[in-house]
C-alpha cells in the first residue's frame, strides 16, 4: 500500500512544496520545525548516523536513547517509527541507490514490528534545498516515489526537504535545516547539531567516500555498535586530491560547494589522508577480519569492546 498523509493517498509526482500545500498539517509542521533553534546533542545515549549509514533501535534499548545524524545539504535524512512498538530508523541518504534504500530501511523496522499488533508506521523527511544542480529535489522525489511503491501503509507526518528547508542569501541558497535528532523514548523530532559524531568516524566516513553502499551499523538487541569489516580499492589519485586547494576539493568533491558547512574541507581532506594510509583496510583495521564492536558504559558514552572469539 501506499504513501499517506491524513489518512489520504499522496498523488505522485509533485513537489514537496505542492504536497504541503495541498496539506496544511504537513506545511504547519514543517515551519514549526524549521523555526526551532538548533539543540547541541551531547554523546551521552547518542548513536550518530553519518552518510548512507541506517541504524534502528527502540524504547526498549538501555543503551541509545537518541539517533541523530547531521551534514546533510543535498542529502535528506530520514526517520521511520512504528507507534505501536516504538521501533525508530533514522538514516542519512544521499540518492546513491534510493531503490535498494528504502526497502532496507523498511526491512529493518519491521524486524521489530512483527509482534506489533496495533499502531501505524509514520515518515519524517528532512534536508535538501534548492541547490542548482536540482539534486534535492531528485532525490526527495525519490524517496517518496520509492516509499510509496512499499507495500506497507506509510503515514508522511513531517515533510521539510528542498525548496520547504531553503533560505537565499545574497543570491546563493542554503538549507536550513542540516541536522535532526530524533528521542526514541518521546518520539520528539527536533533539530540538532553533534559534536561527537564517533566511534570511528573517520573510519566510518572512509567506507562512505570509498563507495560504499547503505549499511546497517547497531544491533539492538545485543545494544552494539558493529563497525565493518570494510573493504574497499585504493581511492582513485588521492596524491592529487590532497594537492589541491580548498576551493578545488569543494567544486568537485561536494554536491553543494557553497552551502557545505565550514569544516567540509578539513573533514574531506582528513577522510582522504585514511584512505591514502588505508589503502587496503580488510586486516590492517579489522585484525583477523572481524568486526570492530563497541558498546555505551556506565556514563553513556562508547567503548571498545573485544570481539567475540567466534
Amino acid at each position: 500500500m501506499p504513501l499517506l498523509v491524513e489518512g489520504r493517498r499522496v498523488r505522485l509526482p509533485q513537489s514537496a512544496g505542492d504536497l504541503v500545500r495541498a496539506h496544511p498539517p504537513l506545511e504547519e509542521r514543517a515551519r514549526l520545525l524549521r523555526g526551532q533553534s538548533v539543540q547541541q546533542v551531547g554523546p551521552q545515549g547518542l548513536l550518530y548516523v553519518q552518510q548512507r549509514e541506517l541504524a534502528v533501535t527502540s524504547p526498549k534499548d538501555g543503551s541509545i536513547s537518541i539517533l541523530g545524524s547531521d551534514d546533510a545539504t543535498t542529502c535528506h535524512i530520514v526517520v521511520l517509527r512504528h507507534t505501536g512498538n516504538g521501533a525508530t530508523c533514522l538514516t542519512h541518504c544521499d540518492g546513491t541507490d534510493t531503490k535498494a534504500e528504502v526497502p532496507l530501511i523498511m526491512n529493518s523496522i519491521k524486524s521489530f514490528s512483527d509482534h506489533a499488533q496495533c499502531g501505524r508506521l509514520e515518515m519524517h523527511l528532512v534536508g535538501g534545498f534548492s541547490d542548482d544542480r536540482q539534486l534535492s529535489q531528485k532525490l526527495t522525489h525519490q524517496l517518496l516515489s520509492e516509499f510509496d511503491r512499499q507495500e506497507d501503509d506509510i503515514h508522511l507526518v513531517t515533510l521539510c526537504v528542498t525548496e520547504l528547508n531553503d533560505r537565499e542569501e545574497n543570491e546563493n541558497h542554503f538549507p536550513i535545516i542540516y541536522g535532526i535528532a530524533v528521542n526514541i523514548k518521546t518520539a520528539e523530532i527536533y533539530r540538532a547539531s553533534f559534536q561527537d559524531r564517533g566511534p570511528e568516524e573517520q573510519l566510518r566516513a572512509a567506507r562512505t567516500l570509498a563507495g560504499g553502499p547503505m549499511i546497517s551499523i547497531y544491533d539492538a538487541e545485543t545494544e552494539l555498535l558493529r563497525i565493518g569489516p570494510y573493504s574497499w580499492t585504493p581511492f582513485p589519485h588521492v596524491d592529487f586530491w590532497l594537492q589541491q586547494d580548498d576551493k578545488q576539493i569543494l567544486e568537485n568533491l561536494s554536491t553543494s560547494p557553497l552551502a557545505e558547512p565550514p569544516h567540509f574541507v578539513e573533514h574531506i581532506r582528513s577522510t582522504l589522508m585514511f584512505l591514502k594510509k588505508y589503502p587496503s583496510p580488510t586486516n590492517t583495521l579489522f585484525p583477523g577480519n572481524k568486526a570492530l564492536l563497541y558498546k555505551k558504559n556506565e556514563d553513556g558514552l562508547w567503548e571498545k569492546i573485544s570481539s567475540p572469539g567466534s
